[in-house]
């Protein structure tokens, strides 16, 4: 009964290891050939992260809800990832006061939807939609004062300004 009892006991502890990963510190991964490693292991990372950058891994690449903050603790950027690319809405600021710099959508890592982007003060800096990863559709730009800067503004179609 005893020989029995110890293999059982070994895997329900080990059970929450193999089903969820681990949680280490940020700063304990290192990236070998794209992929995240935790220090001196040959697996790729499979686990939850914290410390600067939160979120998790699966086999080695980010997959999920992701965050980052500043000192202070204000969010530095918050969004999602599948296998390892930008997928869904993300925002991202500027500074520790909180700032918006960006919001946008990405679909398989490429910018796909409307993003606004702000100066560092706050005021709108453009807006419009990407496909692909690339400007299509129409788009505005403005420069520090709020005048339209009609080199960056009209429609664009995979990429290239048409009108």
């Amino acid at each position: 009964m005893k020989h029995i009892l110890a293999p059982i006991l070994l895997v329900v502890l080990l059970f929450p290891t193999l089903a969820f990963g681990e949680t280490v510190d940020w700063n304990d991964l290192v990236v070998r050939e794209g992929l995240h490693y935790k220090k001196f292991t040959e697996v790729p990372f499979t686990g939850k992260v914290t410390g600067d950058e939160q979120g998790s891994y699966k086999n080695g690449k980010r997959e999920g809800p992701w965050v980052r903050h500043y000192d202070n603790g204000q969010l530095r950027y918050k969004g999602n990832y599948k296998d390892d690319k930008e997928d869904g809405p993300w925002v991202y600021y500027w500074n520790e006061n909180g700032q918006l710099y960006y919001k946008g959508t990405f679909k398989d890592g490429k910018e796909d939807g409307p993003w606004v982007f702000y100066y560092y003060s706050g005021k709108l800096l453009s807006k419009g939609t990407y496909k692909n990863g690339k400007r299509h559709g129409p788009w505005v730009m403005y420069n520090d004062d709020g005048n339209v800067v009609d080199y960056f503004t009209g429609t664009f179609k995979d990429g290239v300004k048409v009108k």
